[in-house]
C-alpha cells in the first residue's frame, strides 16, 4: 500500500497526475461545448453509461472533472459533482433525491438563502421540520416513518452554532436516512464530513476552497457510505446501468446538474482549482487571525457578545476542539446598545463592508439589515440574530492591522 500523501501535496499534485497535454502541471481550460466522435458507438456508450467520456458540457466536461476529482480527494469520498453555485448543489442534491411526502430533519440555523430554498420544496410537497440541532434528542423527536434524509451545516452562519454532528450521524447510520452536512464554514481541511458518518457532503466552492472571492462553484460529494440499494427513490433505468455504490452521485448527476443545469463554468472551475492548492495555508493564518481577534473583541466594553467556536464561551466549544482542526474564518458579535451599527461600520478602513465569505481579505456585514433581512424580526430572534448583529468573514492580512483597524472604530 502507498503512503498517503498530506492534504496540500495530495491537491498540489493532482492535476498533473492525471496527466494534462504537454505535461502541463494544471488541467486546461476546456471550453469546448460539445465532444464528437469517429464512431458513434463511443457516443453512444456514454449517454447509456457504458464508458467515461464527454458528450454535452451541461453535464460534465474535463476542467470540471478535475475539480472534481480535488474535492473528491479533500473530502476523502467517492465521487463529487459540481455545480455552478453551492446553492445549486443544495438545490440539485434535494430535488433530485427527494419526493412529495418524504421528510428532512434540518437544522433550525440554516443560512438564510438555504432555509429559503428549503421553504420553496415544502410548497411542492416535500415534508421539512426545523430543529435545534446542537441536541441529538431534538433530531430524534422529530423523526418520522417518512424521514428521508437530515441536513445540517457544520458551523451555522452568523451565529456560529455547532451540530452534534457525530451523535447525529450515528443516528442517520441506526435508521438509514440519508446524512447531508455542509462543510462549507470548516472546508474539508478543517473537517472531513466522512469521519462523522455523512452520506453527502455539500461545499459551496466559492467560499474557502475557491477562497479569493473570484469564482462562484458548490458540490456535493458522496462519501461511498451510504447503501443506495436501501434508497427507495432511485430511478430503475439507473439501477440497470450503475455500480450500486455511485447510484445517488450519478442520479444527482443527471437529474440534478444535467436536468437543473447549474452548471460550473470550465474557467470558473480553473479559478476555484488554482486557488484551492493554498487551502491549507490560507486557512491556517485565517484561524489564527480570527481566534486573536475573537478575544479582542470579546474583552472590548463596546462589544457585549462574541460568537466564535474557538472562544472557550461558545456553547459548543468543546465539541468544536474534538472534532475540527481548527475553528474557521467566520465570527459575529454585538455591538453595545450605545454604539450604532452603521456607524461603526463605516469607521473601518481595512475591513470591507461585503456580503461574501471565506475571503482572503476581512468582510463585514450587518446581517440584521441585510442578508436575513427578509426572515423578519421573529424568525431572527429564533436564530440568535439580534438587531446589532455584525458578521465577520476573518482574512489573511496581518493581525496587528486588523486590530488596530478595529480599535480605531470602536470607540
Amino acid at each position: 500500500m502507498k503512503n498517503k500523501k498530506g492534504f496540500t501535496t495530495t491537491i498540489l499534485h493532482s492535476d498533473r497526475l492525471l496527466k494534462p497535454e504537454f505535461g502541463a502541471l494544471h488541467q486546461p481550460i476546456h471550453t469546448a461545448v460539445t465532444w464528437g466522435y469517429e464512431d458513434v458507438n463511443g457516443l453512444i456508450d456514454v449517454f447509456q453509461n457504458k464508458t467515461k467520456g464527454y458528450a454535452y458540457s451541461r453535464q460534465g466536461n474535463p476542467t470540471v472533472t478535475a475539480l472534481e476529482n480535488k474535492v473528491t480527494q479533500m473530502e476523502n469520498g467517492l465521487s463529487t459533482v459540481a455545480f455552478s453555485t453551492g446553492m445549486a448543489a443544495i438545490s440539485a442534491t434535494i430535488s433530485s433525491l427527494l419526493k412529495k411526502d418524504d421528510h428532512i430533519i434540518a437544522s433550525s440555523y440554516l443560512f438564510g438563502n438555504t432555509r429559503s430554498i428549503m421553504q420553496t420544496f415544502t410548497e411542492i410537497g416535500i415534508q421539512i421540520s426545523f430543529v435545534d440541532v446542537t441536541n441529538i434528542e431534538n433530531v430524534k423527536k422529530a423523526y418520522q416513518q417518512n424521514t428521508r434524509m437530515v441536513f445540517v451545516e457544520t458551523i451555522a452562519n452568523p451565529a456560529t452554532q455547532i451540530a452534534a454532528l457525530d451523535e447525529i450521524g450515528t443516528f442517520c447510520s441506526e435508521n438509514t436516512l440519508l446524512y447531508v452536512v455542509d462543510n462549507t464554514m470548516t472546508s474539508p481541511y478543517l473537517f472531513k464530513s466522512i469521519d462523522v458518518k455523512a452520506s453527502l457532503v455539500i461545499n459551496s466552492l466559492t467560499k474557502y476552497i475557491g477562497g479569493h472571492g473570484n469564482a462562484l462553484g458548490g458540490s456535493v460529494t458522496d462519501t461511498g457510505l451510504y447503501d443506495w440499494n436501501n434508497f427507495s427513490n432511485i430511478a430503475p433505468i439507473l439501477k440497470e446501468q450503475i455500480s450500486p455504490a455511485l447510484l445517488g452521485i450519478t442520479q444527482i448527476r443527471k437529474r440534478g446538474l444535467r436536468d437543473g443545469g447549474g452548471t460550473l463554468s470550465p474557467e470558473a472551475a480553473h479559478s476555484i482549482s488554482v486557488g484551492s492548492e493554498t487551502l491549507a495555508l490560507r486557512l491556517d493564518r485565517t484561524c489564527s487571525n480570527a481566534l486573536i481577534l475573537a478575544r479582542f473583541l470579546e474583552d472590548h466594553q463596546l462589544v457585549k457578545k462574541v460568537n466564535y467556536p474557538g472562544l472557550e464561551s461558545h456553547p459548543q466549544h468543546k465539541i468544536a476542539s474534538e472534532l475540527f482542526d481548527g475553528f474557521g474564518g467566520l465570527m459575529s458579535f454585538e455591538l453595545d446598545d450605545k454604539v450604532d451599527c452603521v456607524t461603526f461600520l463605516n469607521r473601518l478602513k481595512i475591513v470591507i463592508k461585503s456580503s461574501n465569505l471565506g475571503d482572503t481579505r476581512t468582510l463585514a456585514i450587518p446581517v440584521a439589515r441585510t442578508i436575513f433581512h427578509e426572515l423578519g424580526t421573529e424568525r431572527r430572534k429564533e436564530m440568535g440574530i439580534e438587531d446589532s448583529l455584525i458578521r465577520l468573514s476573518i482574512g489573511i492580512e496581518d493581525k496587528q492591522d486588523l486590530i488596530d483597524d478595529f480599535t480605531q472604530a470602536l470607540y
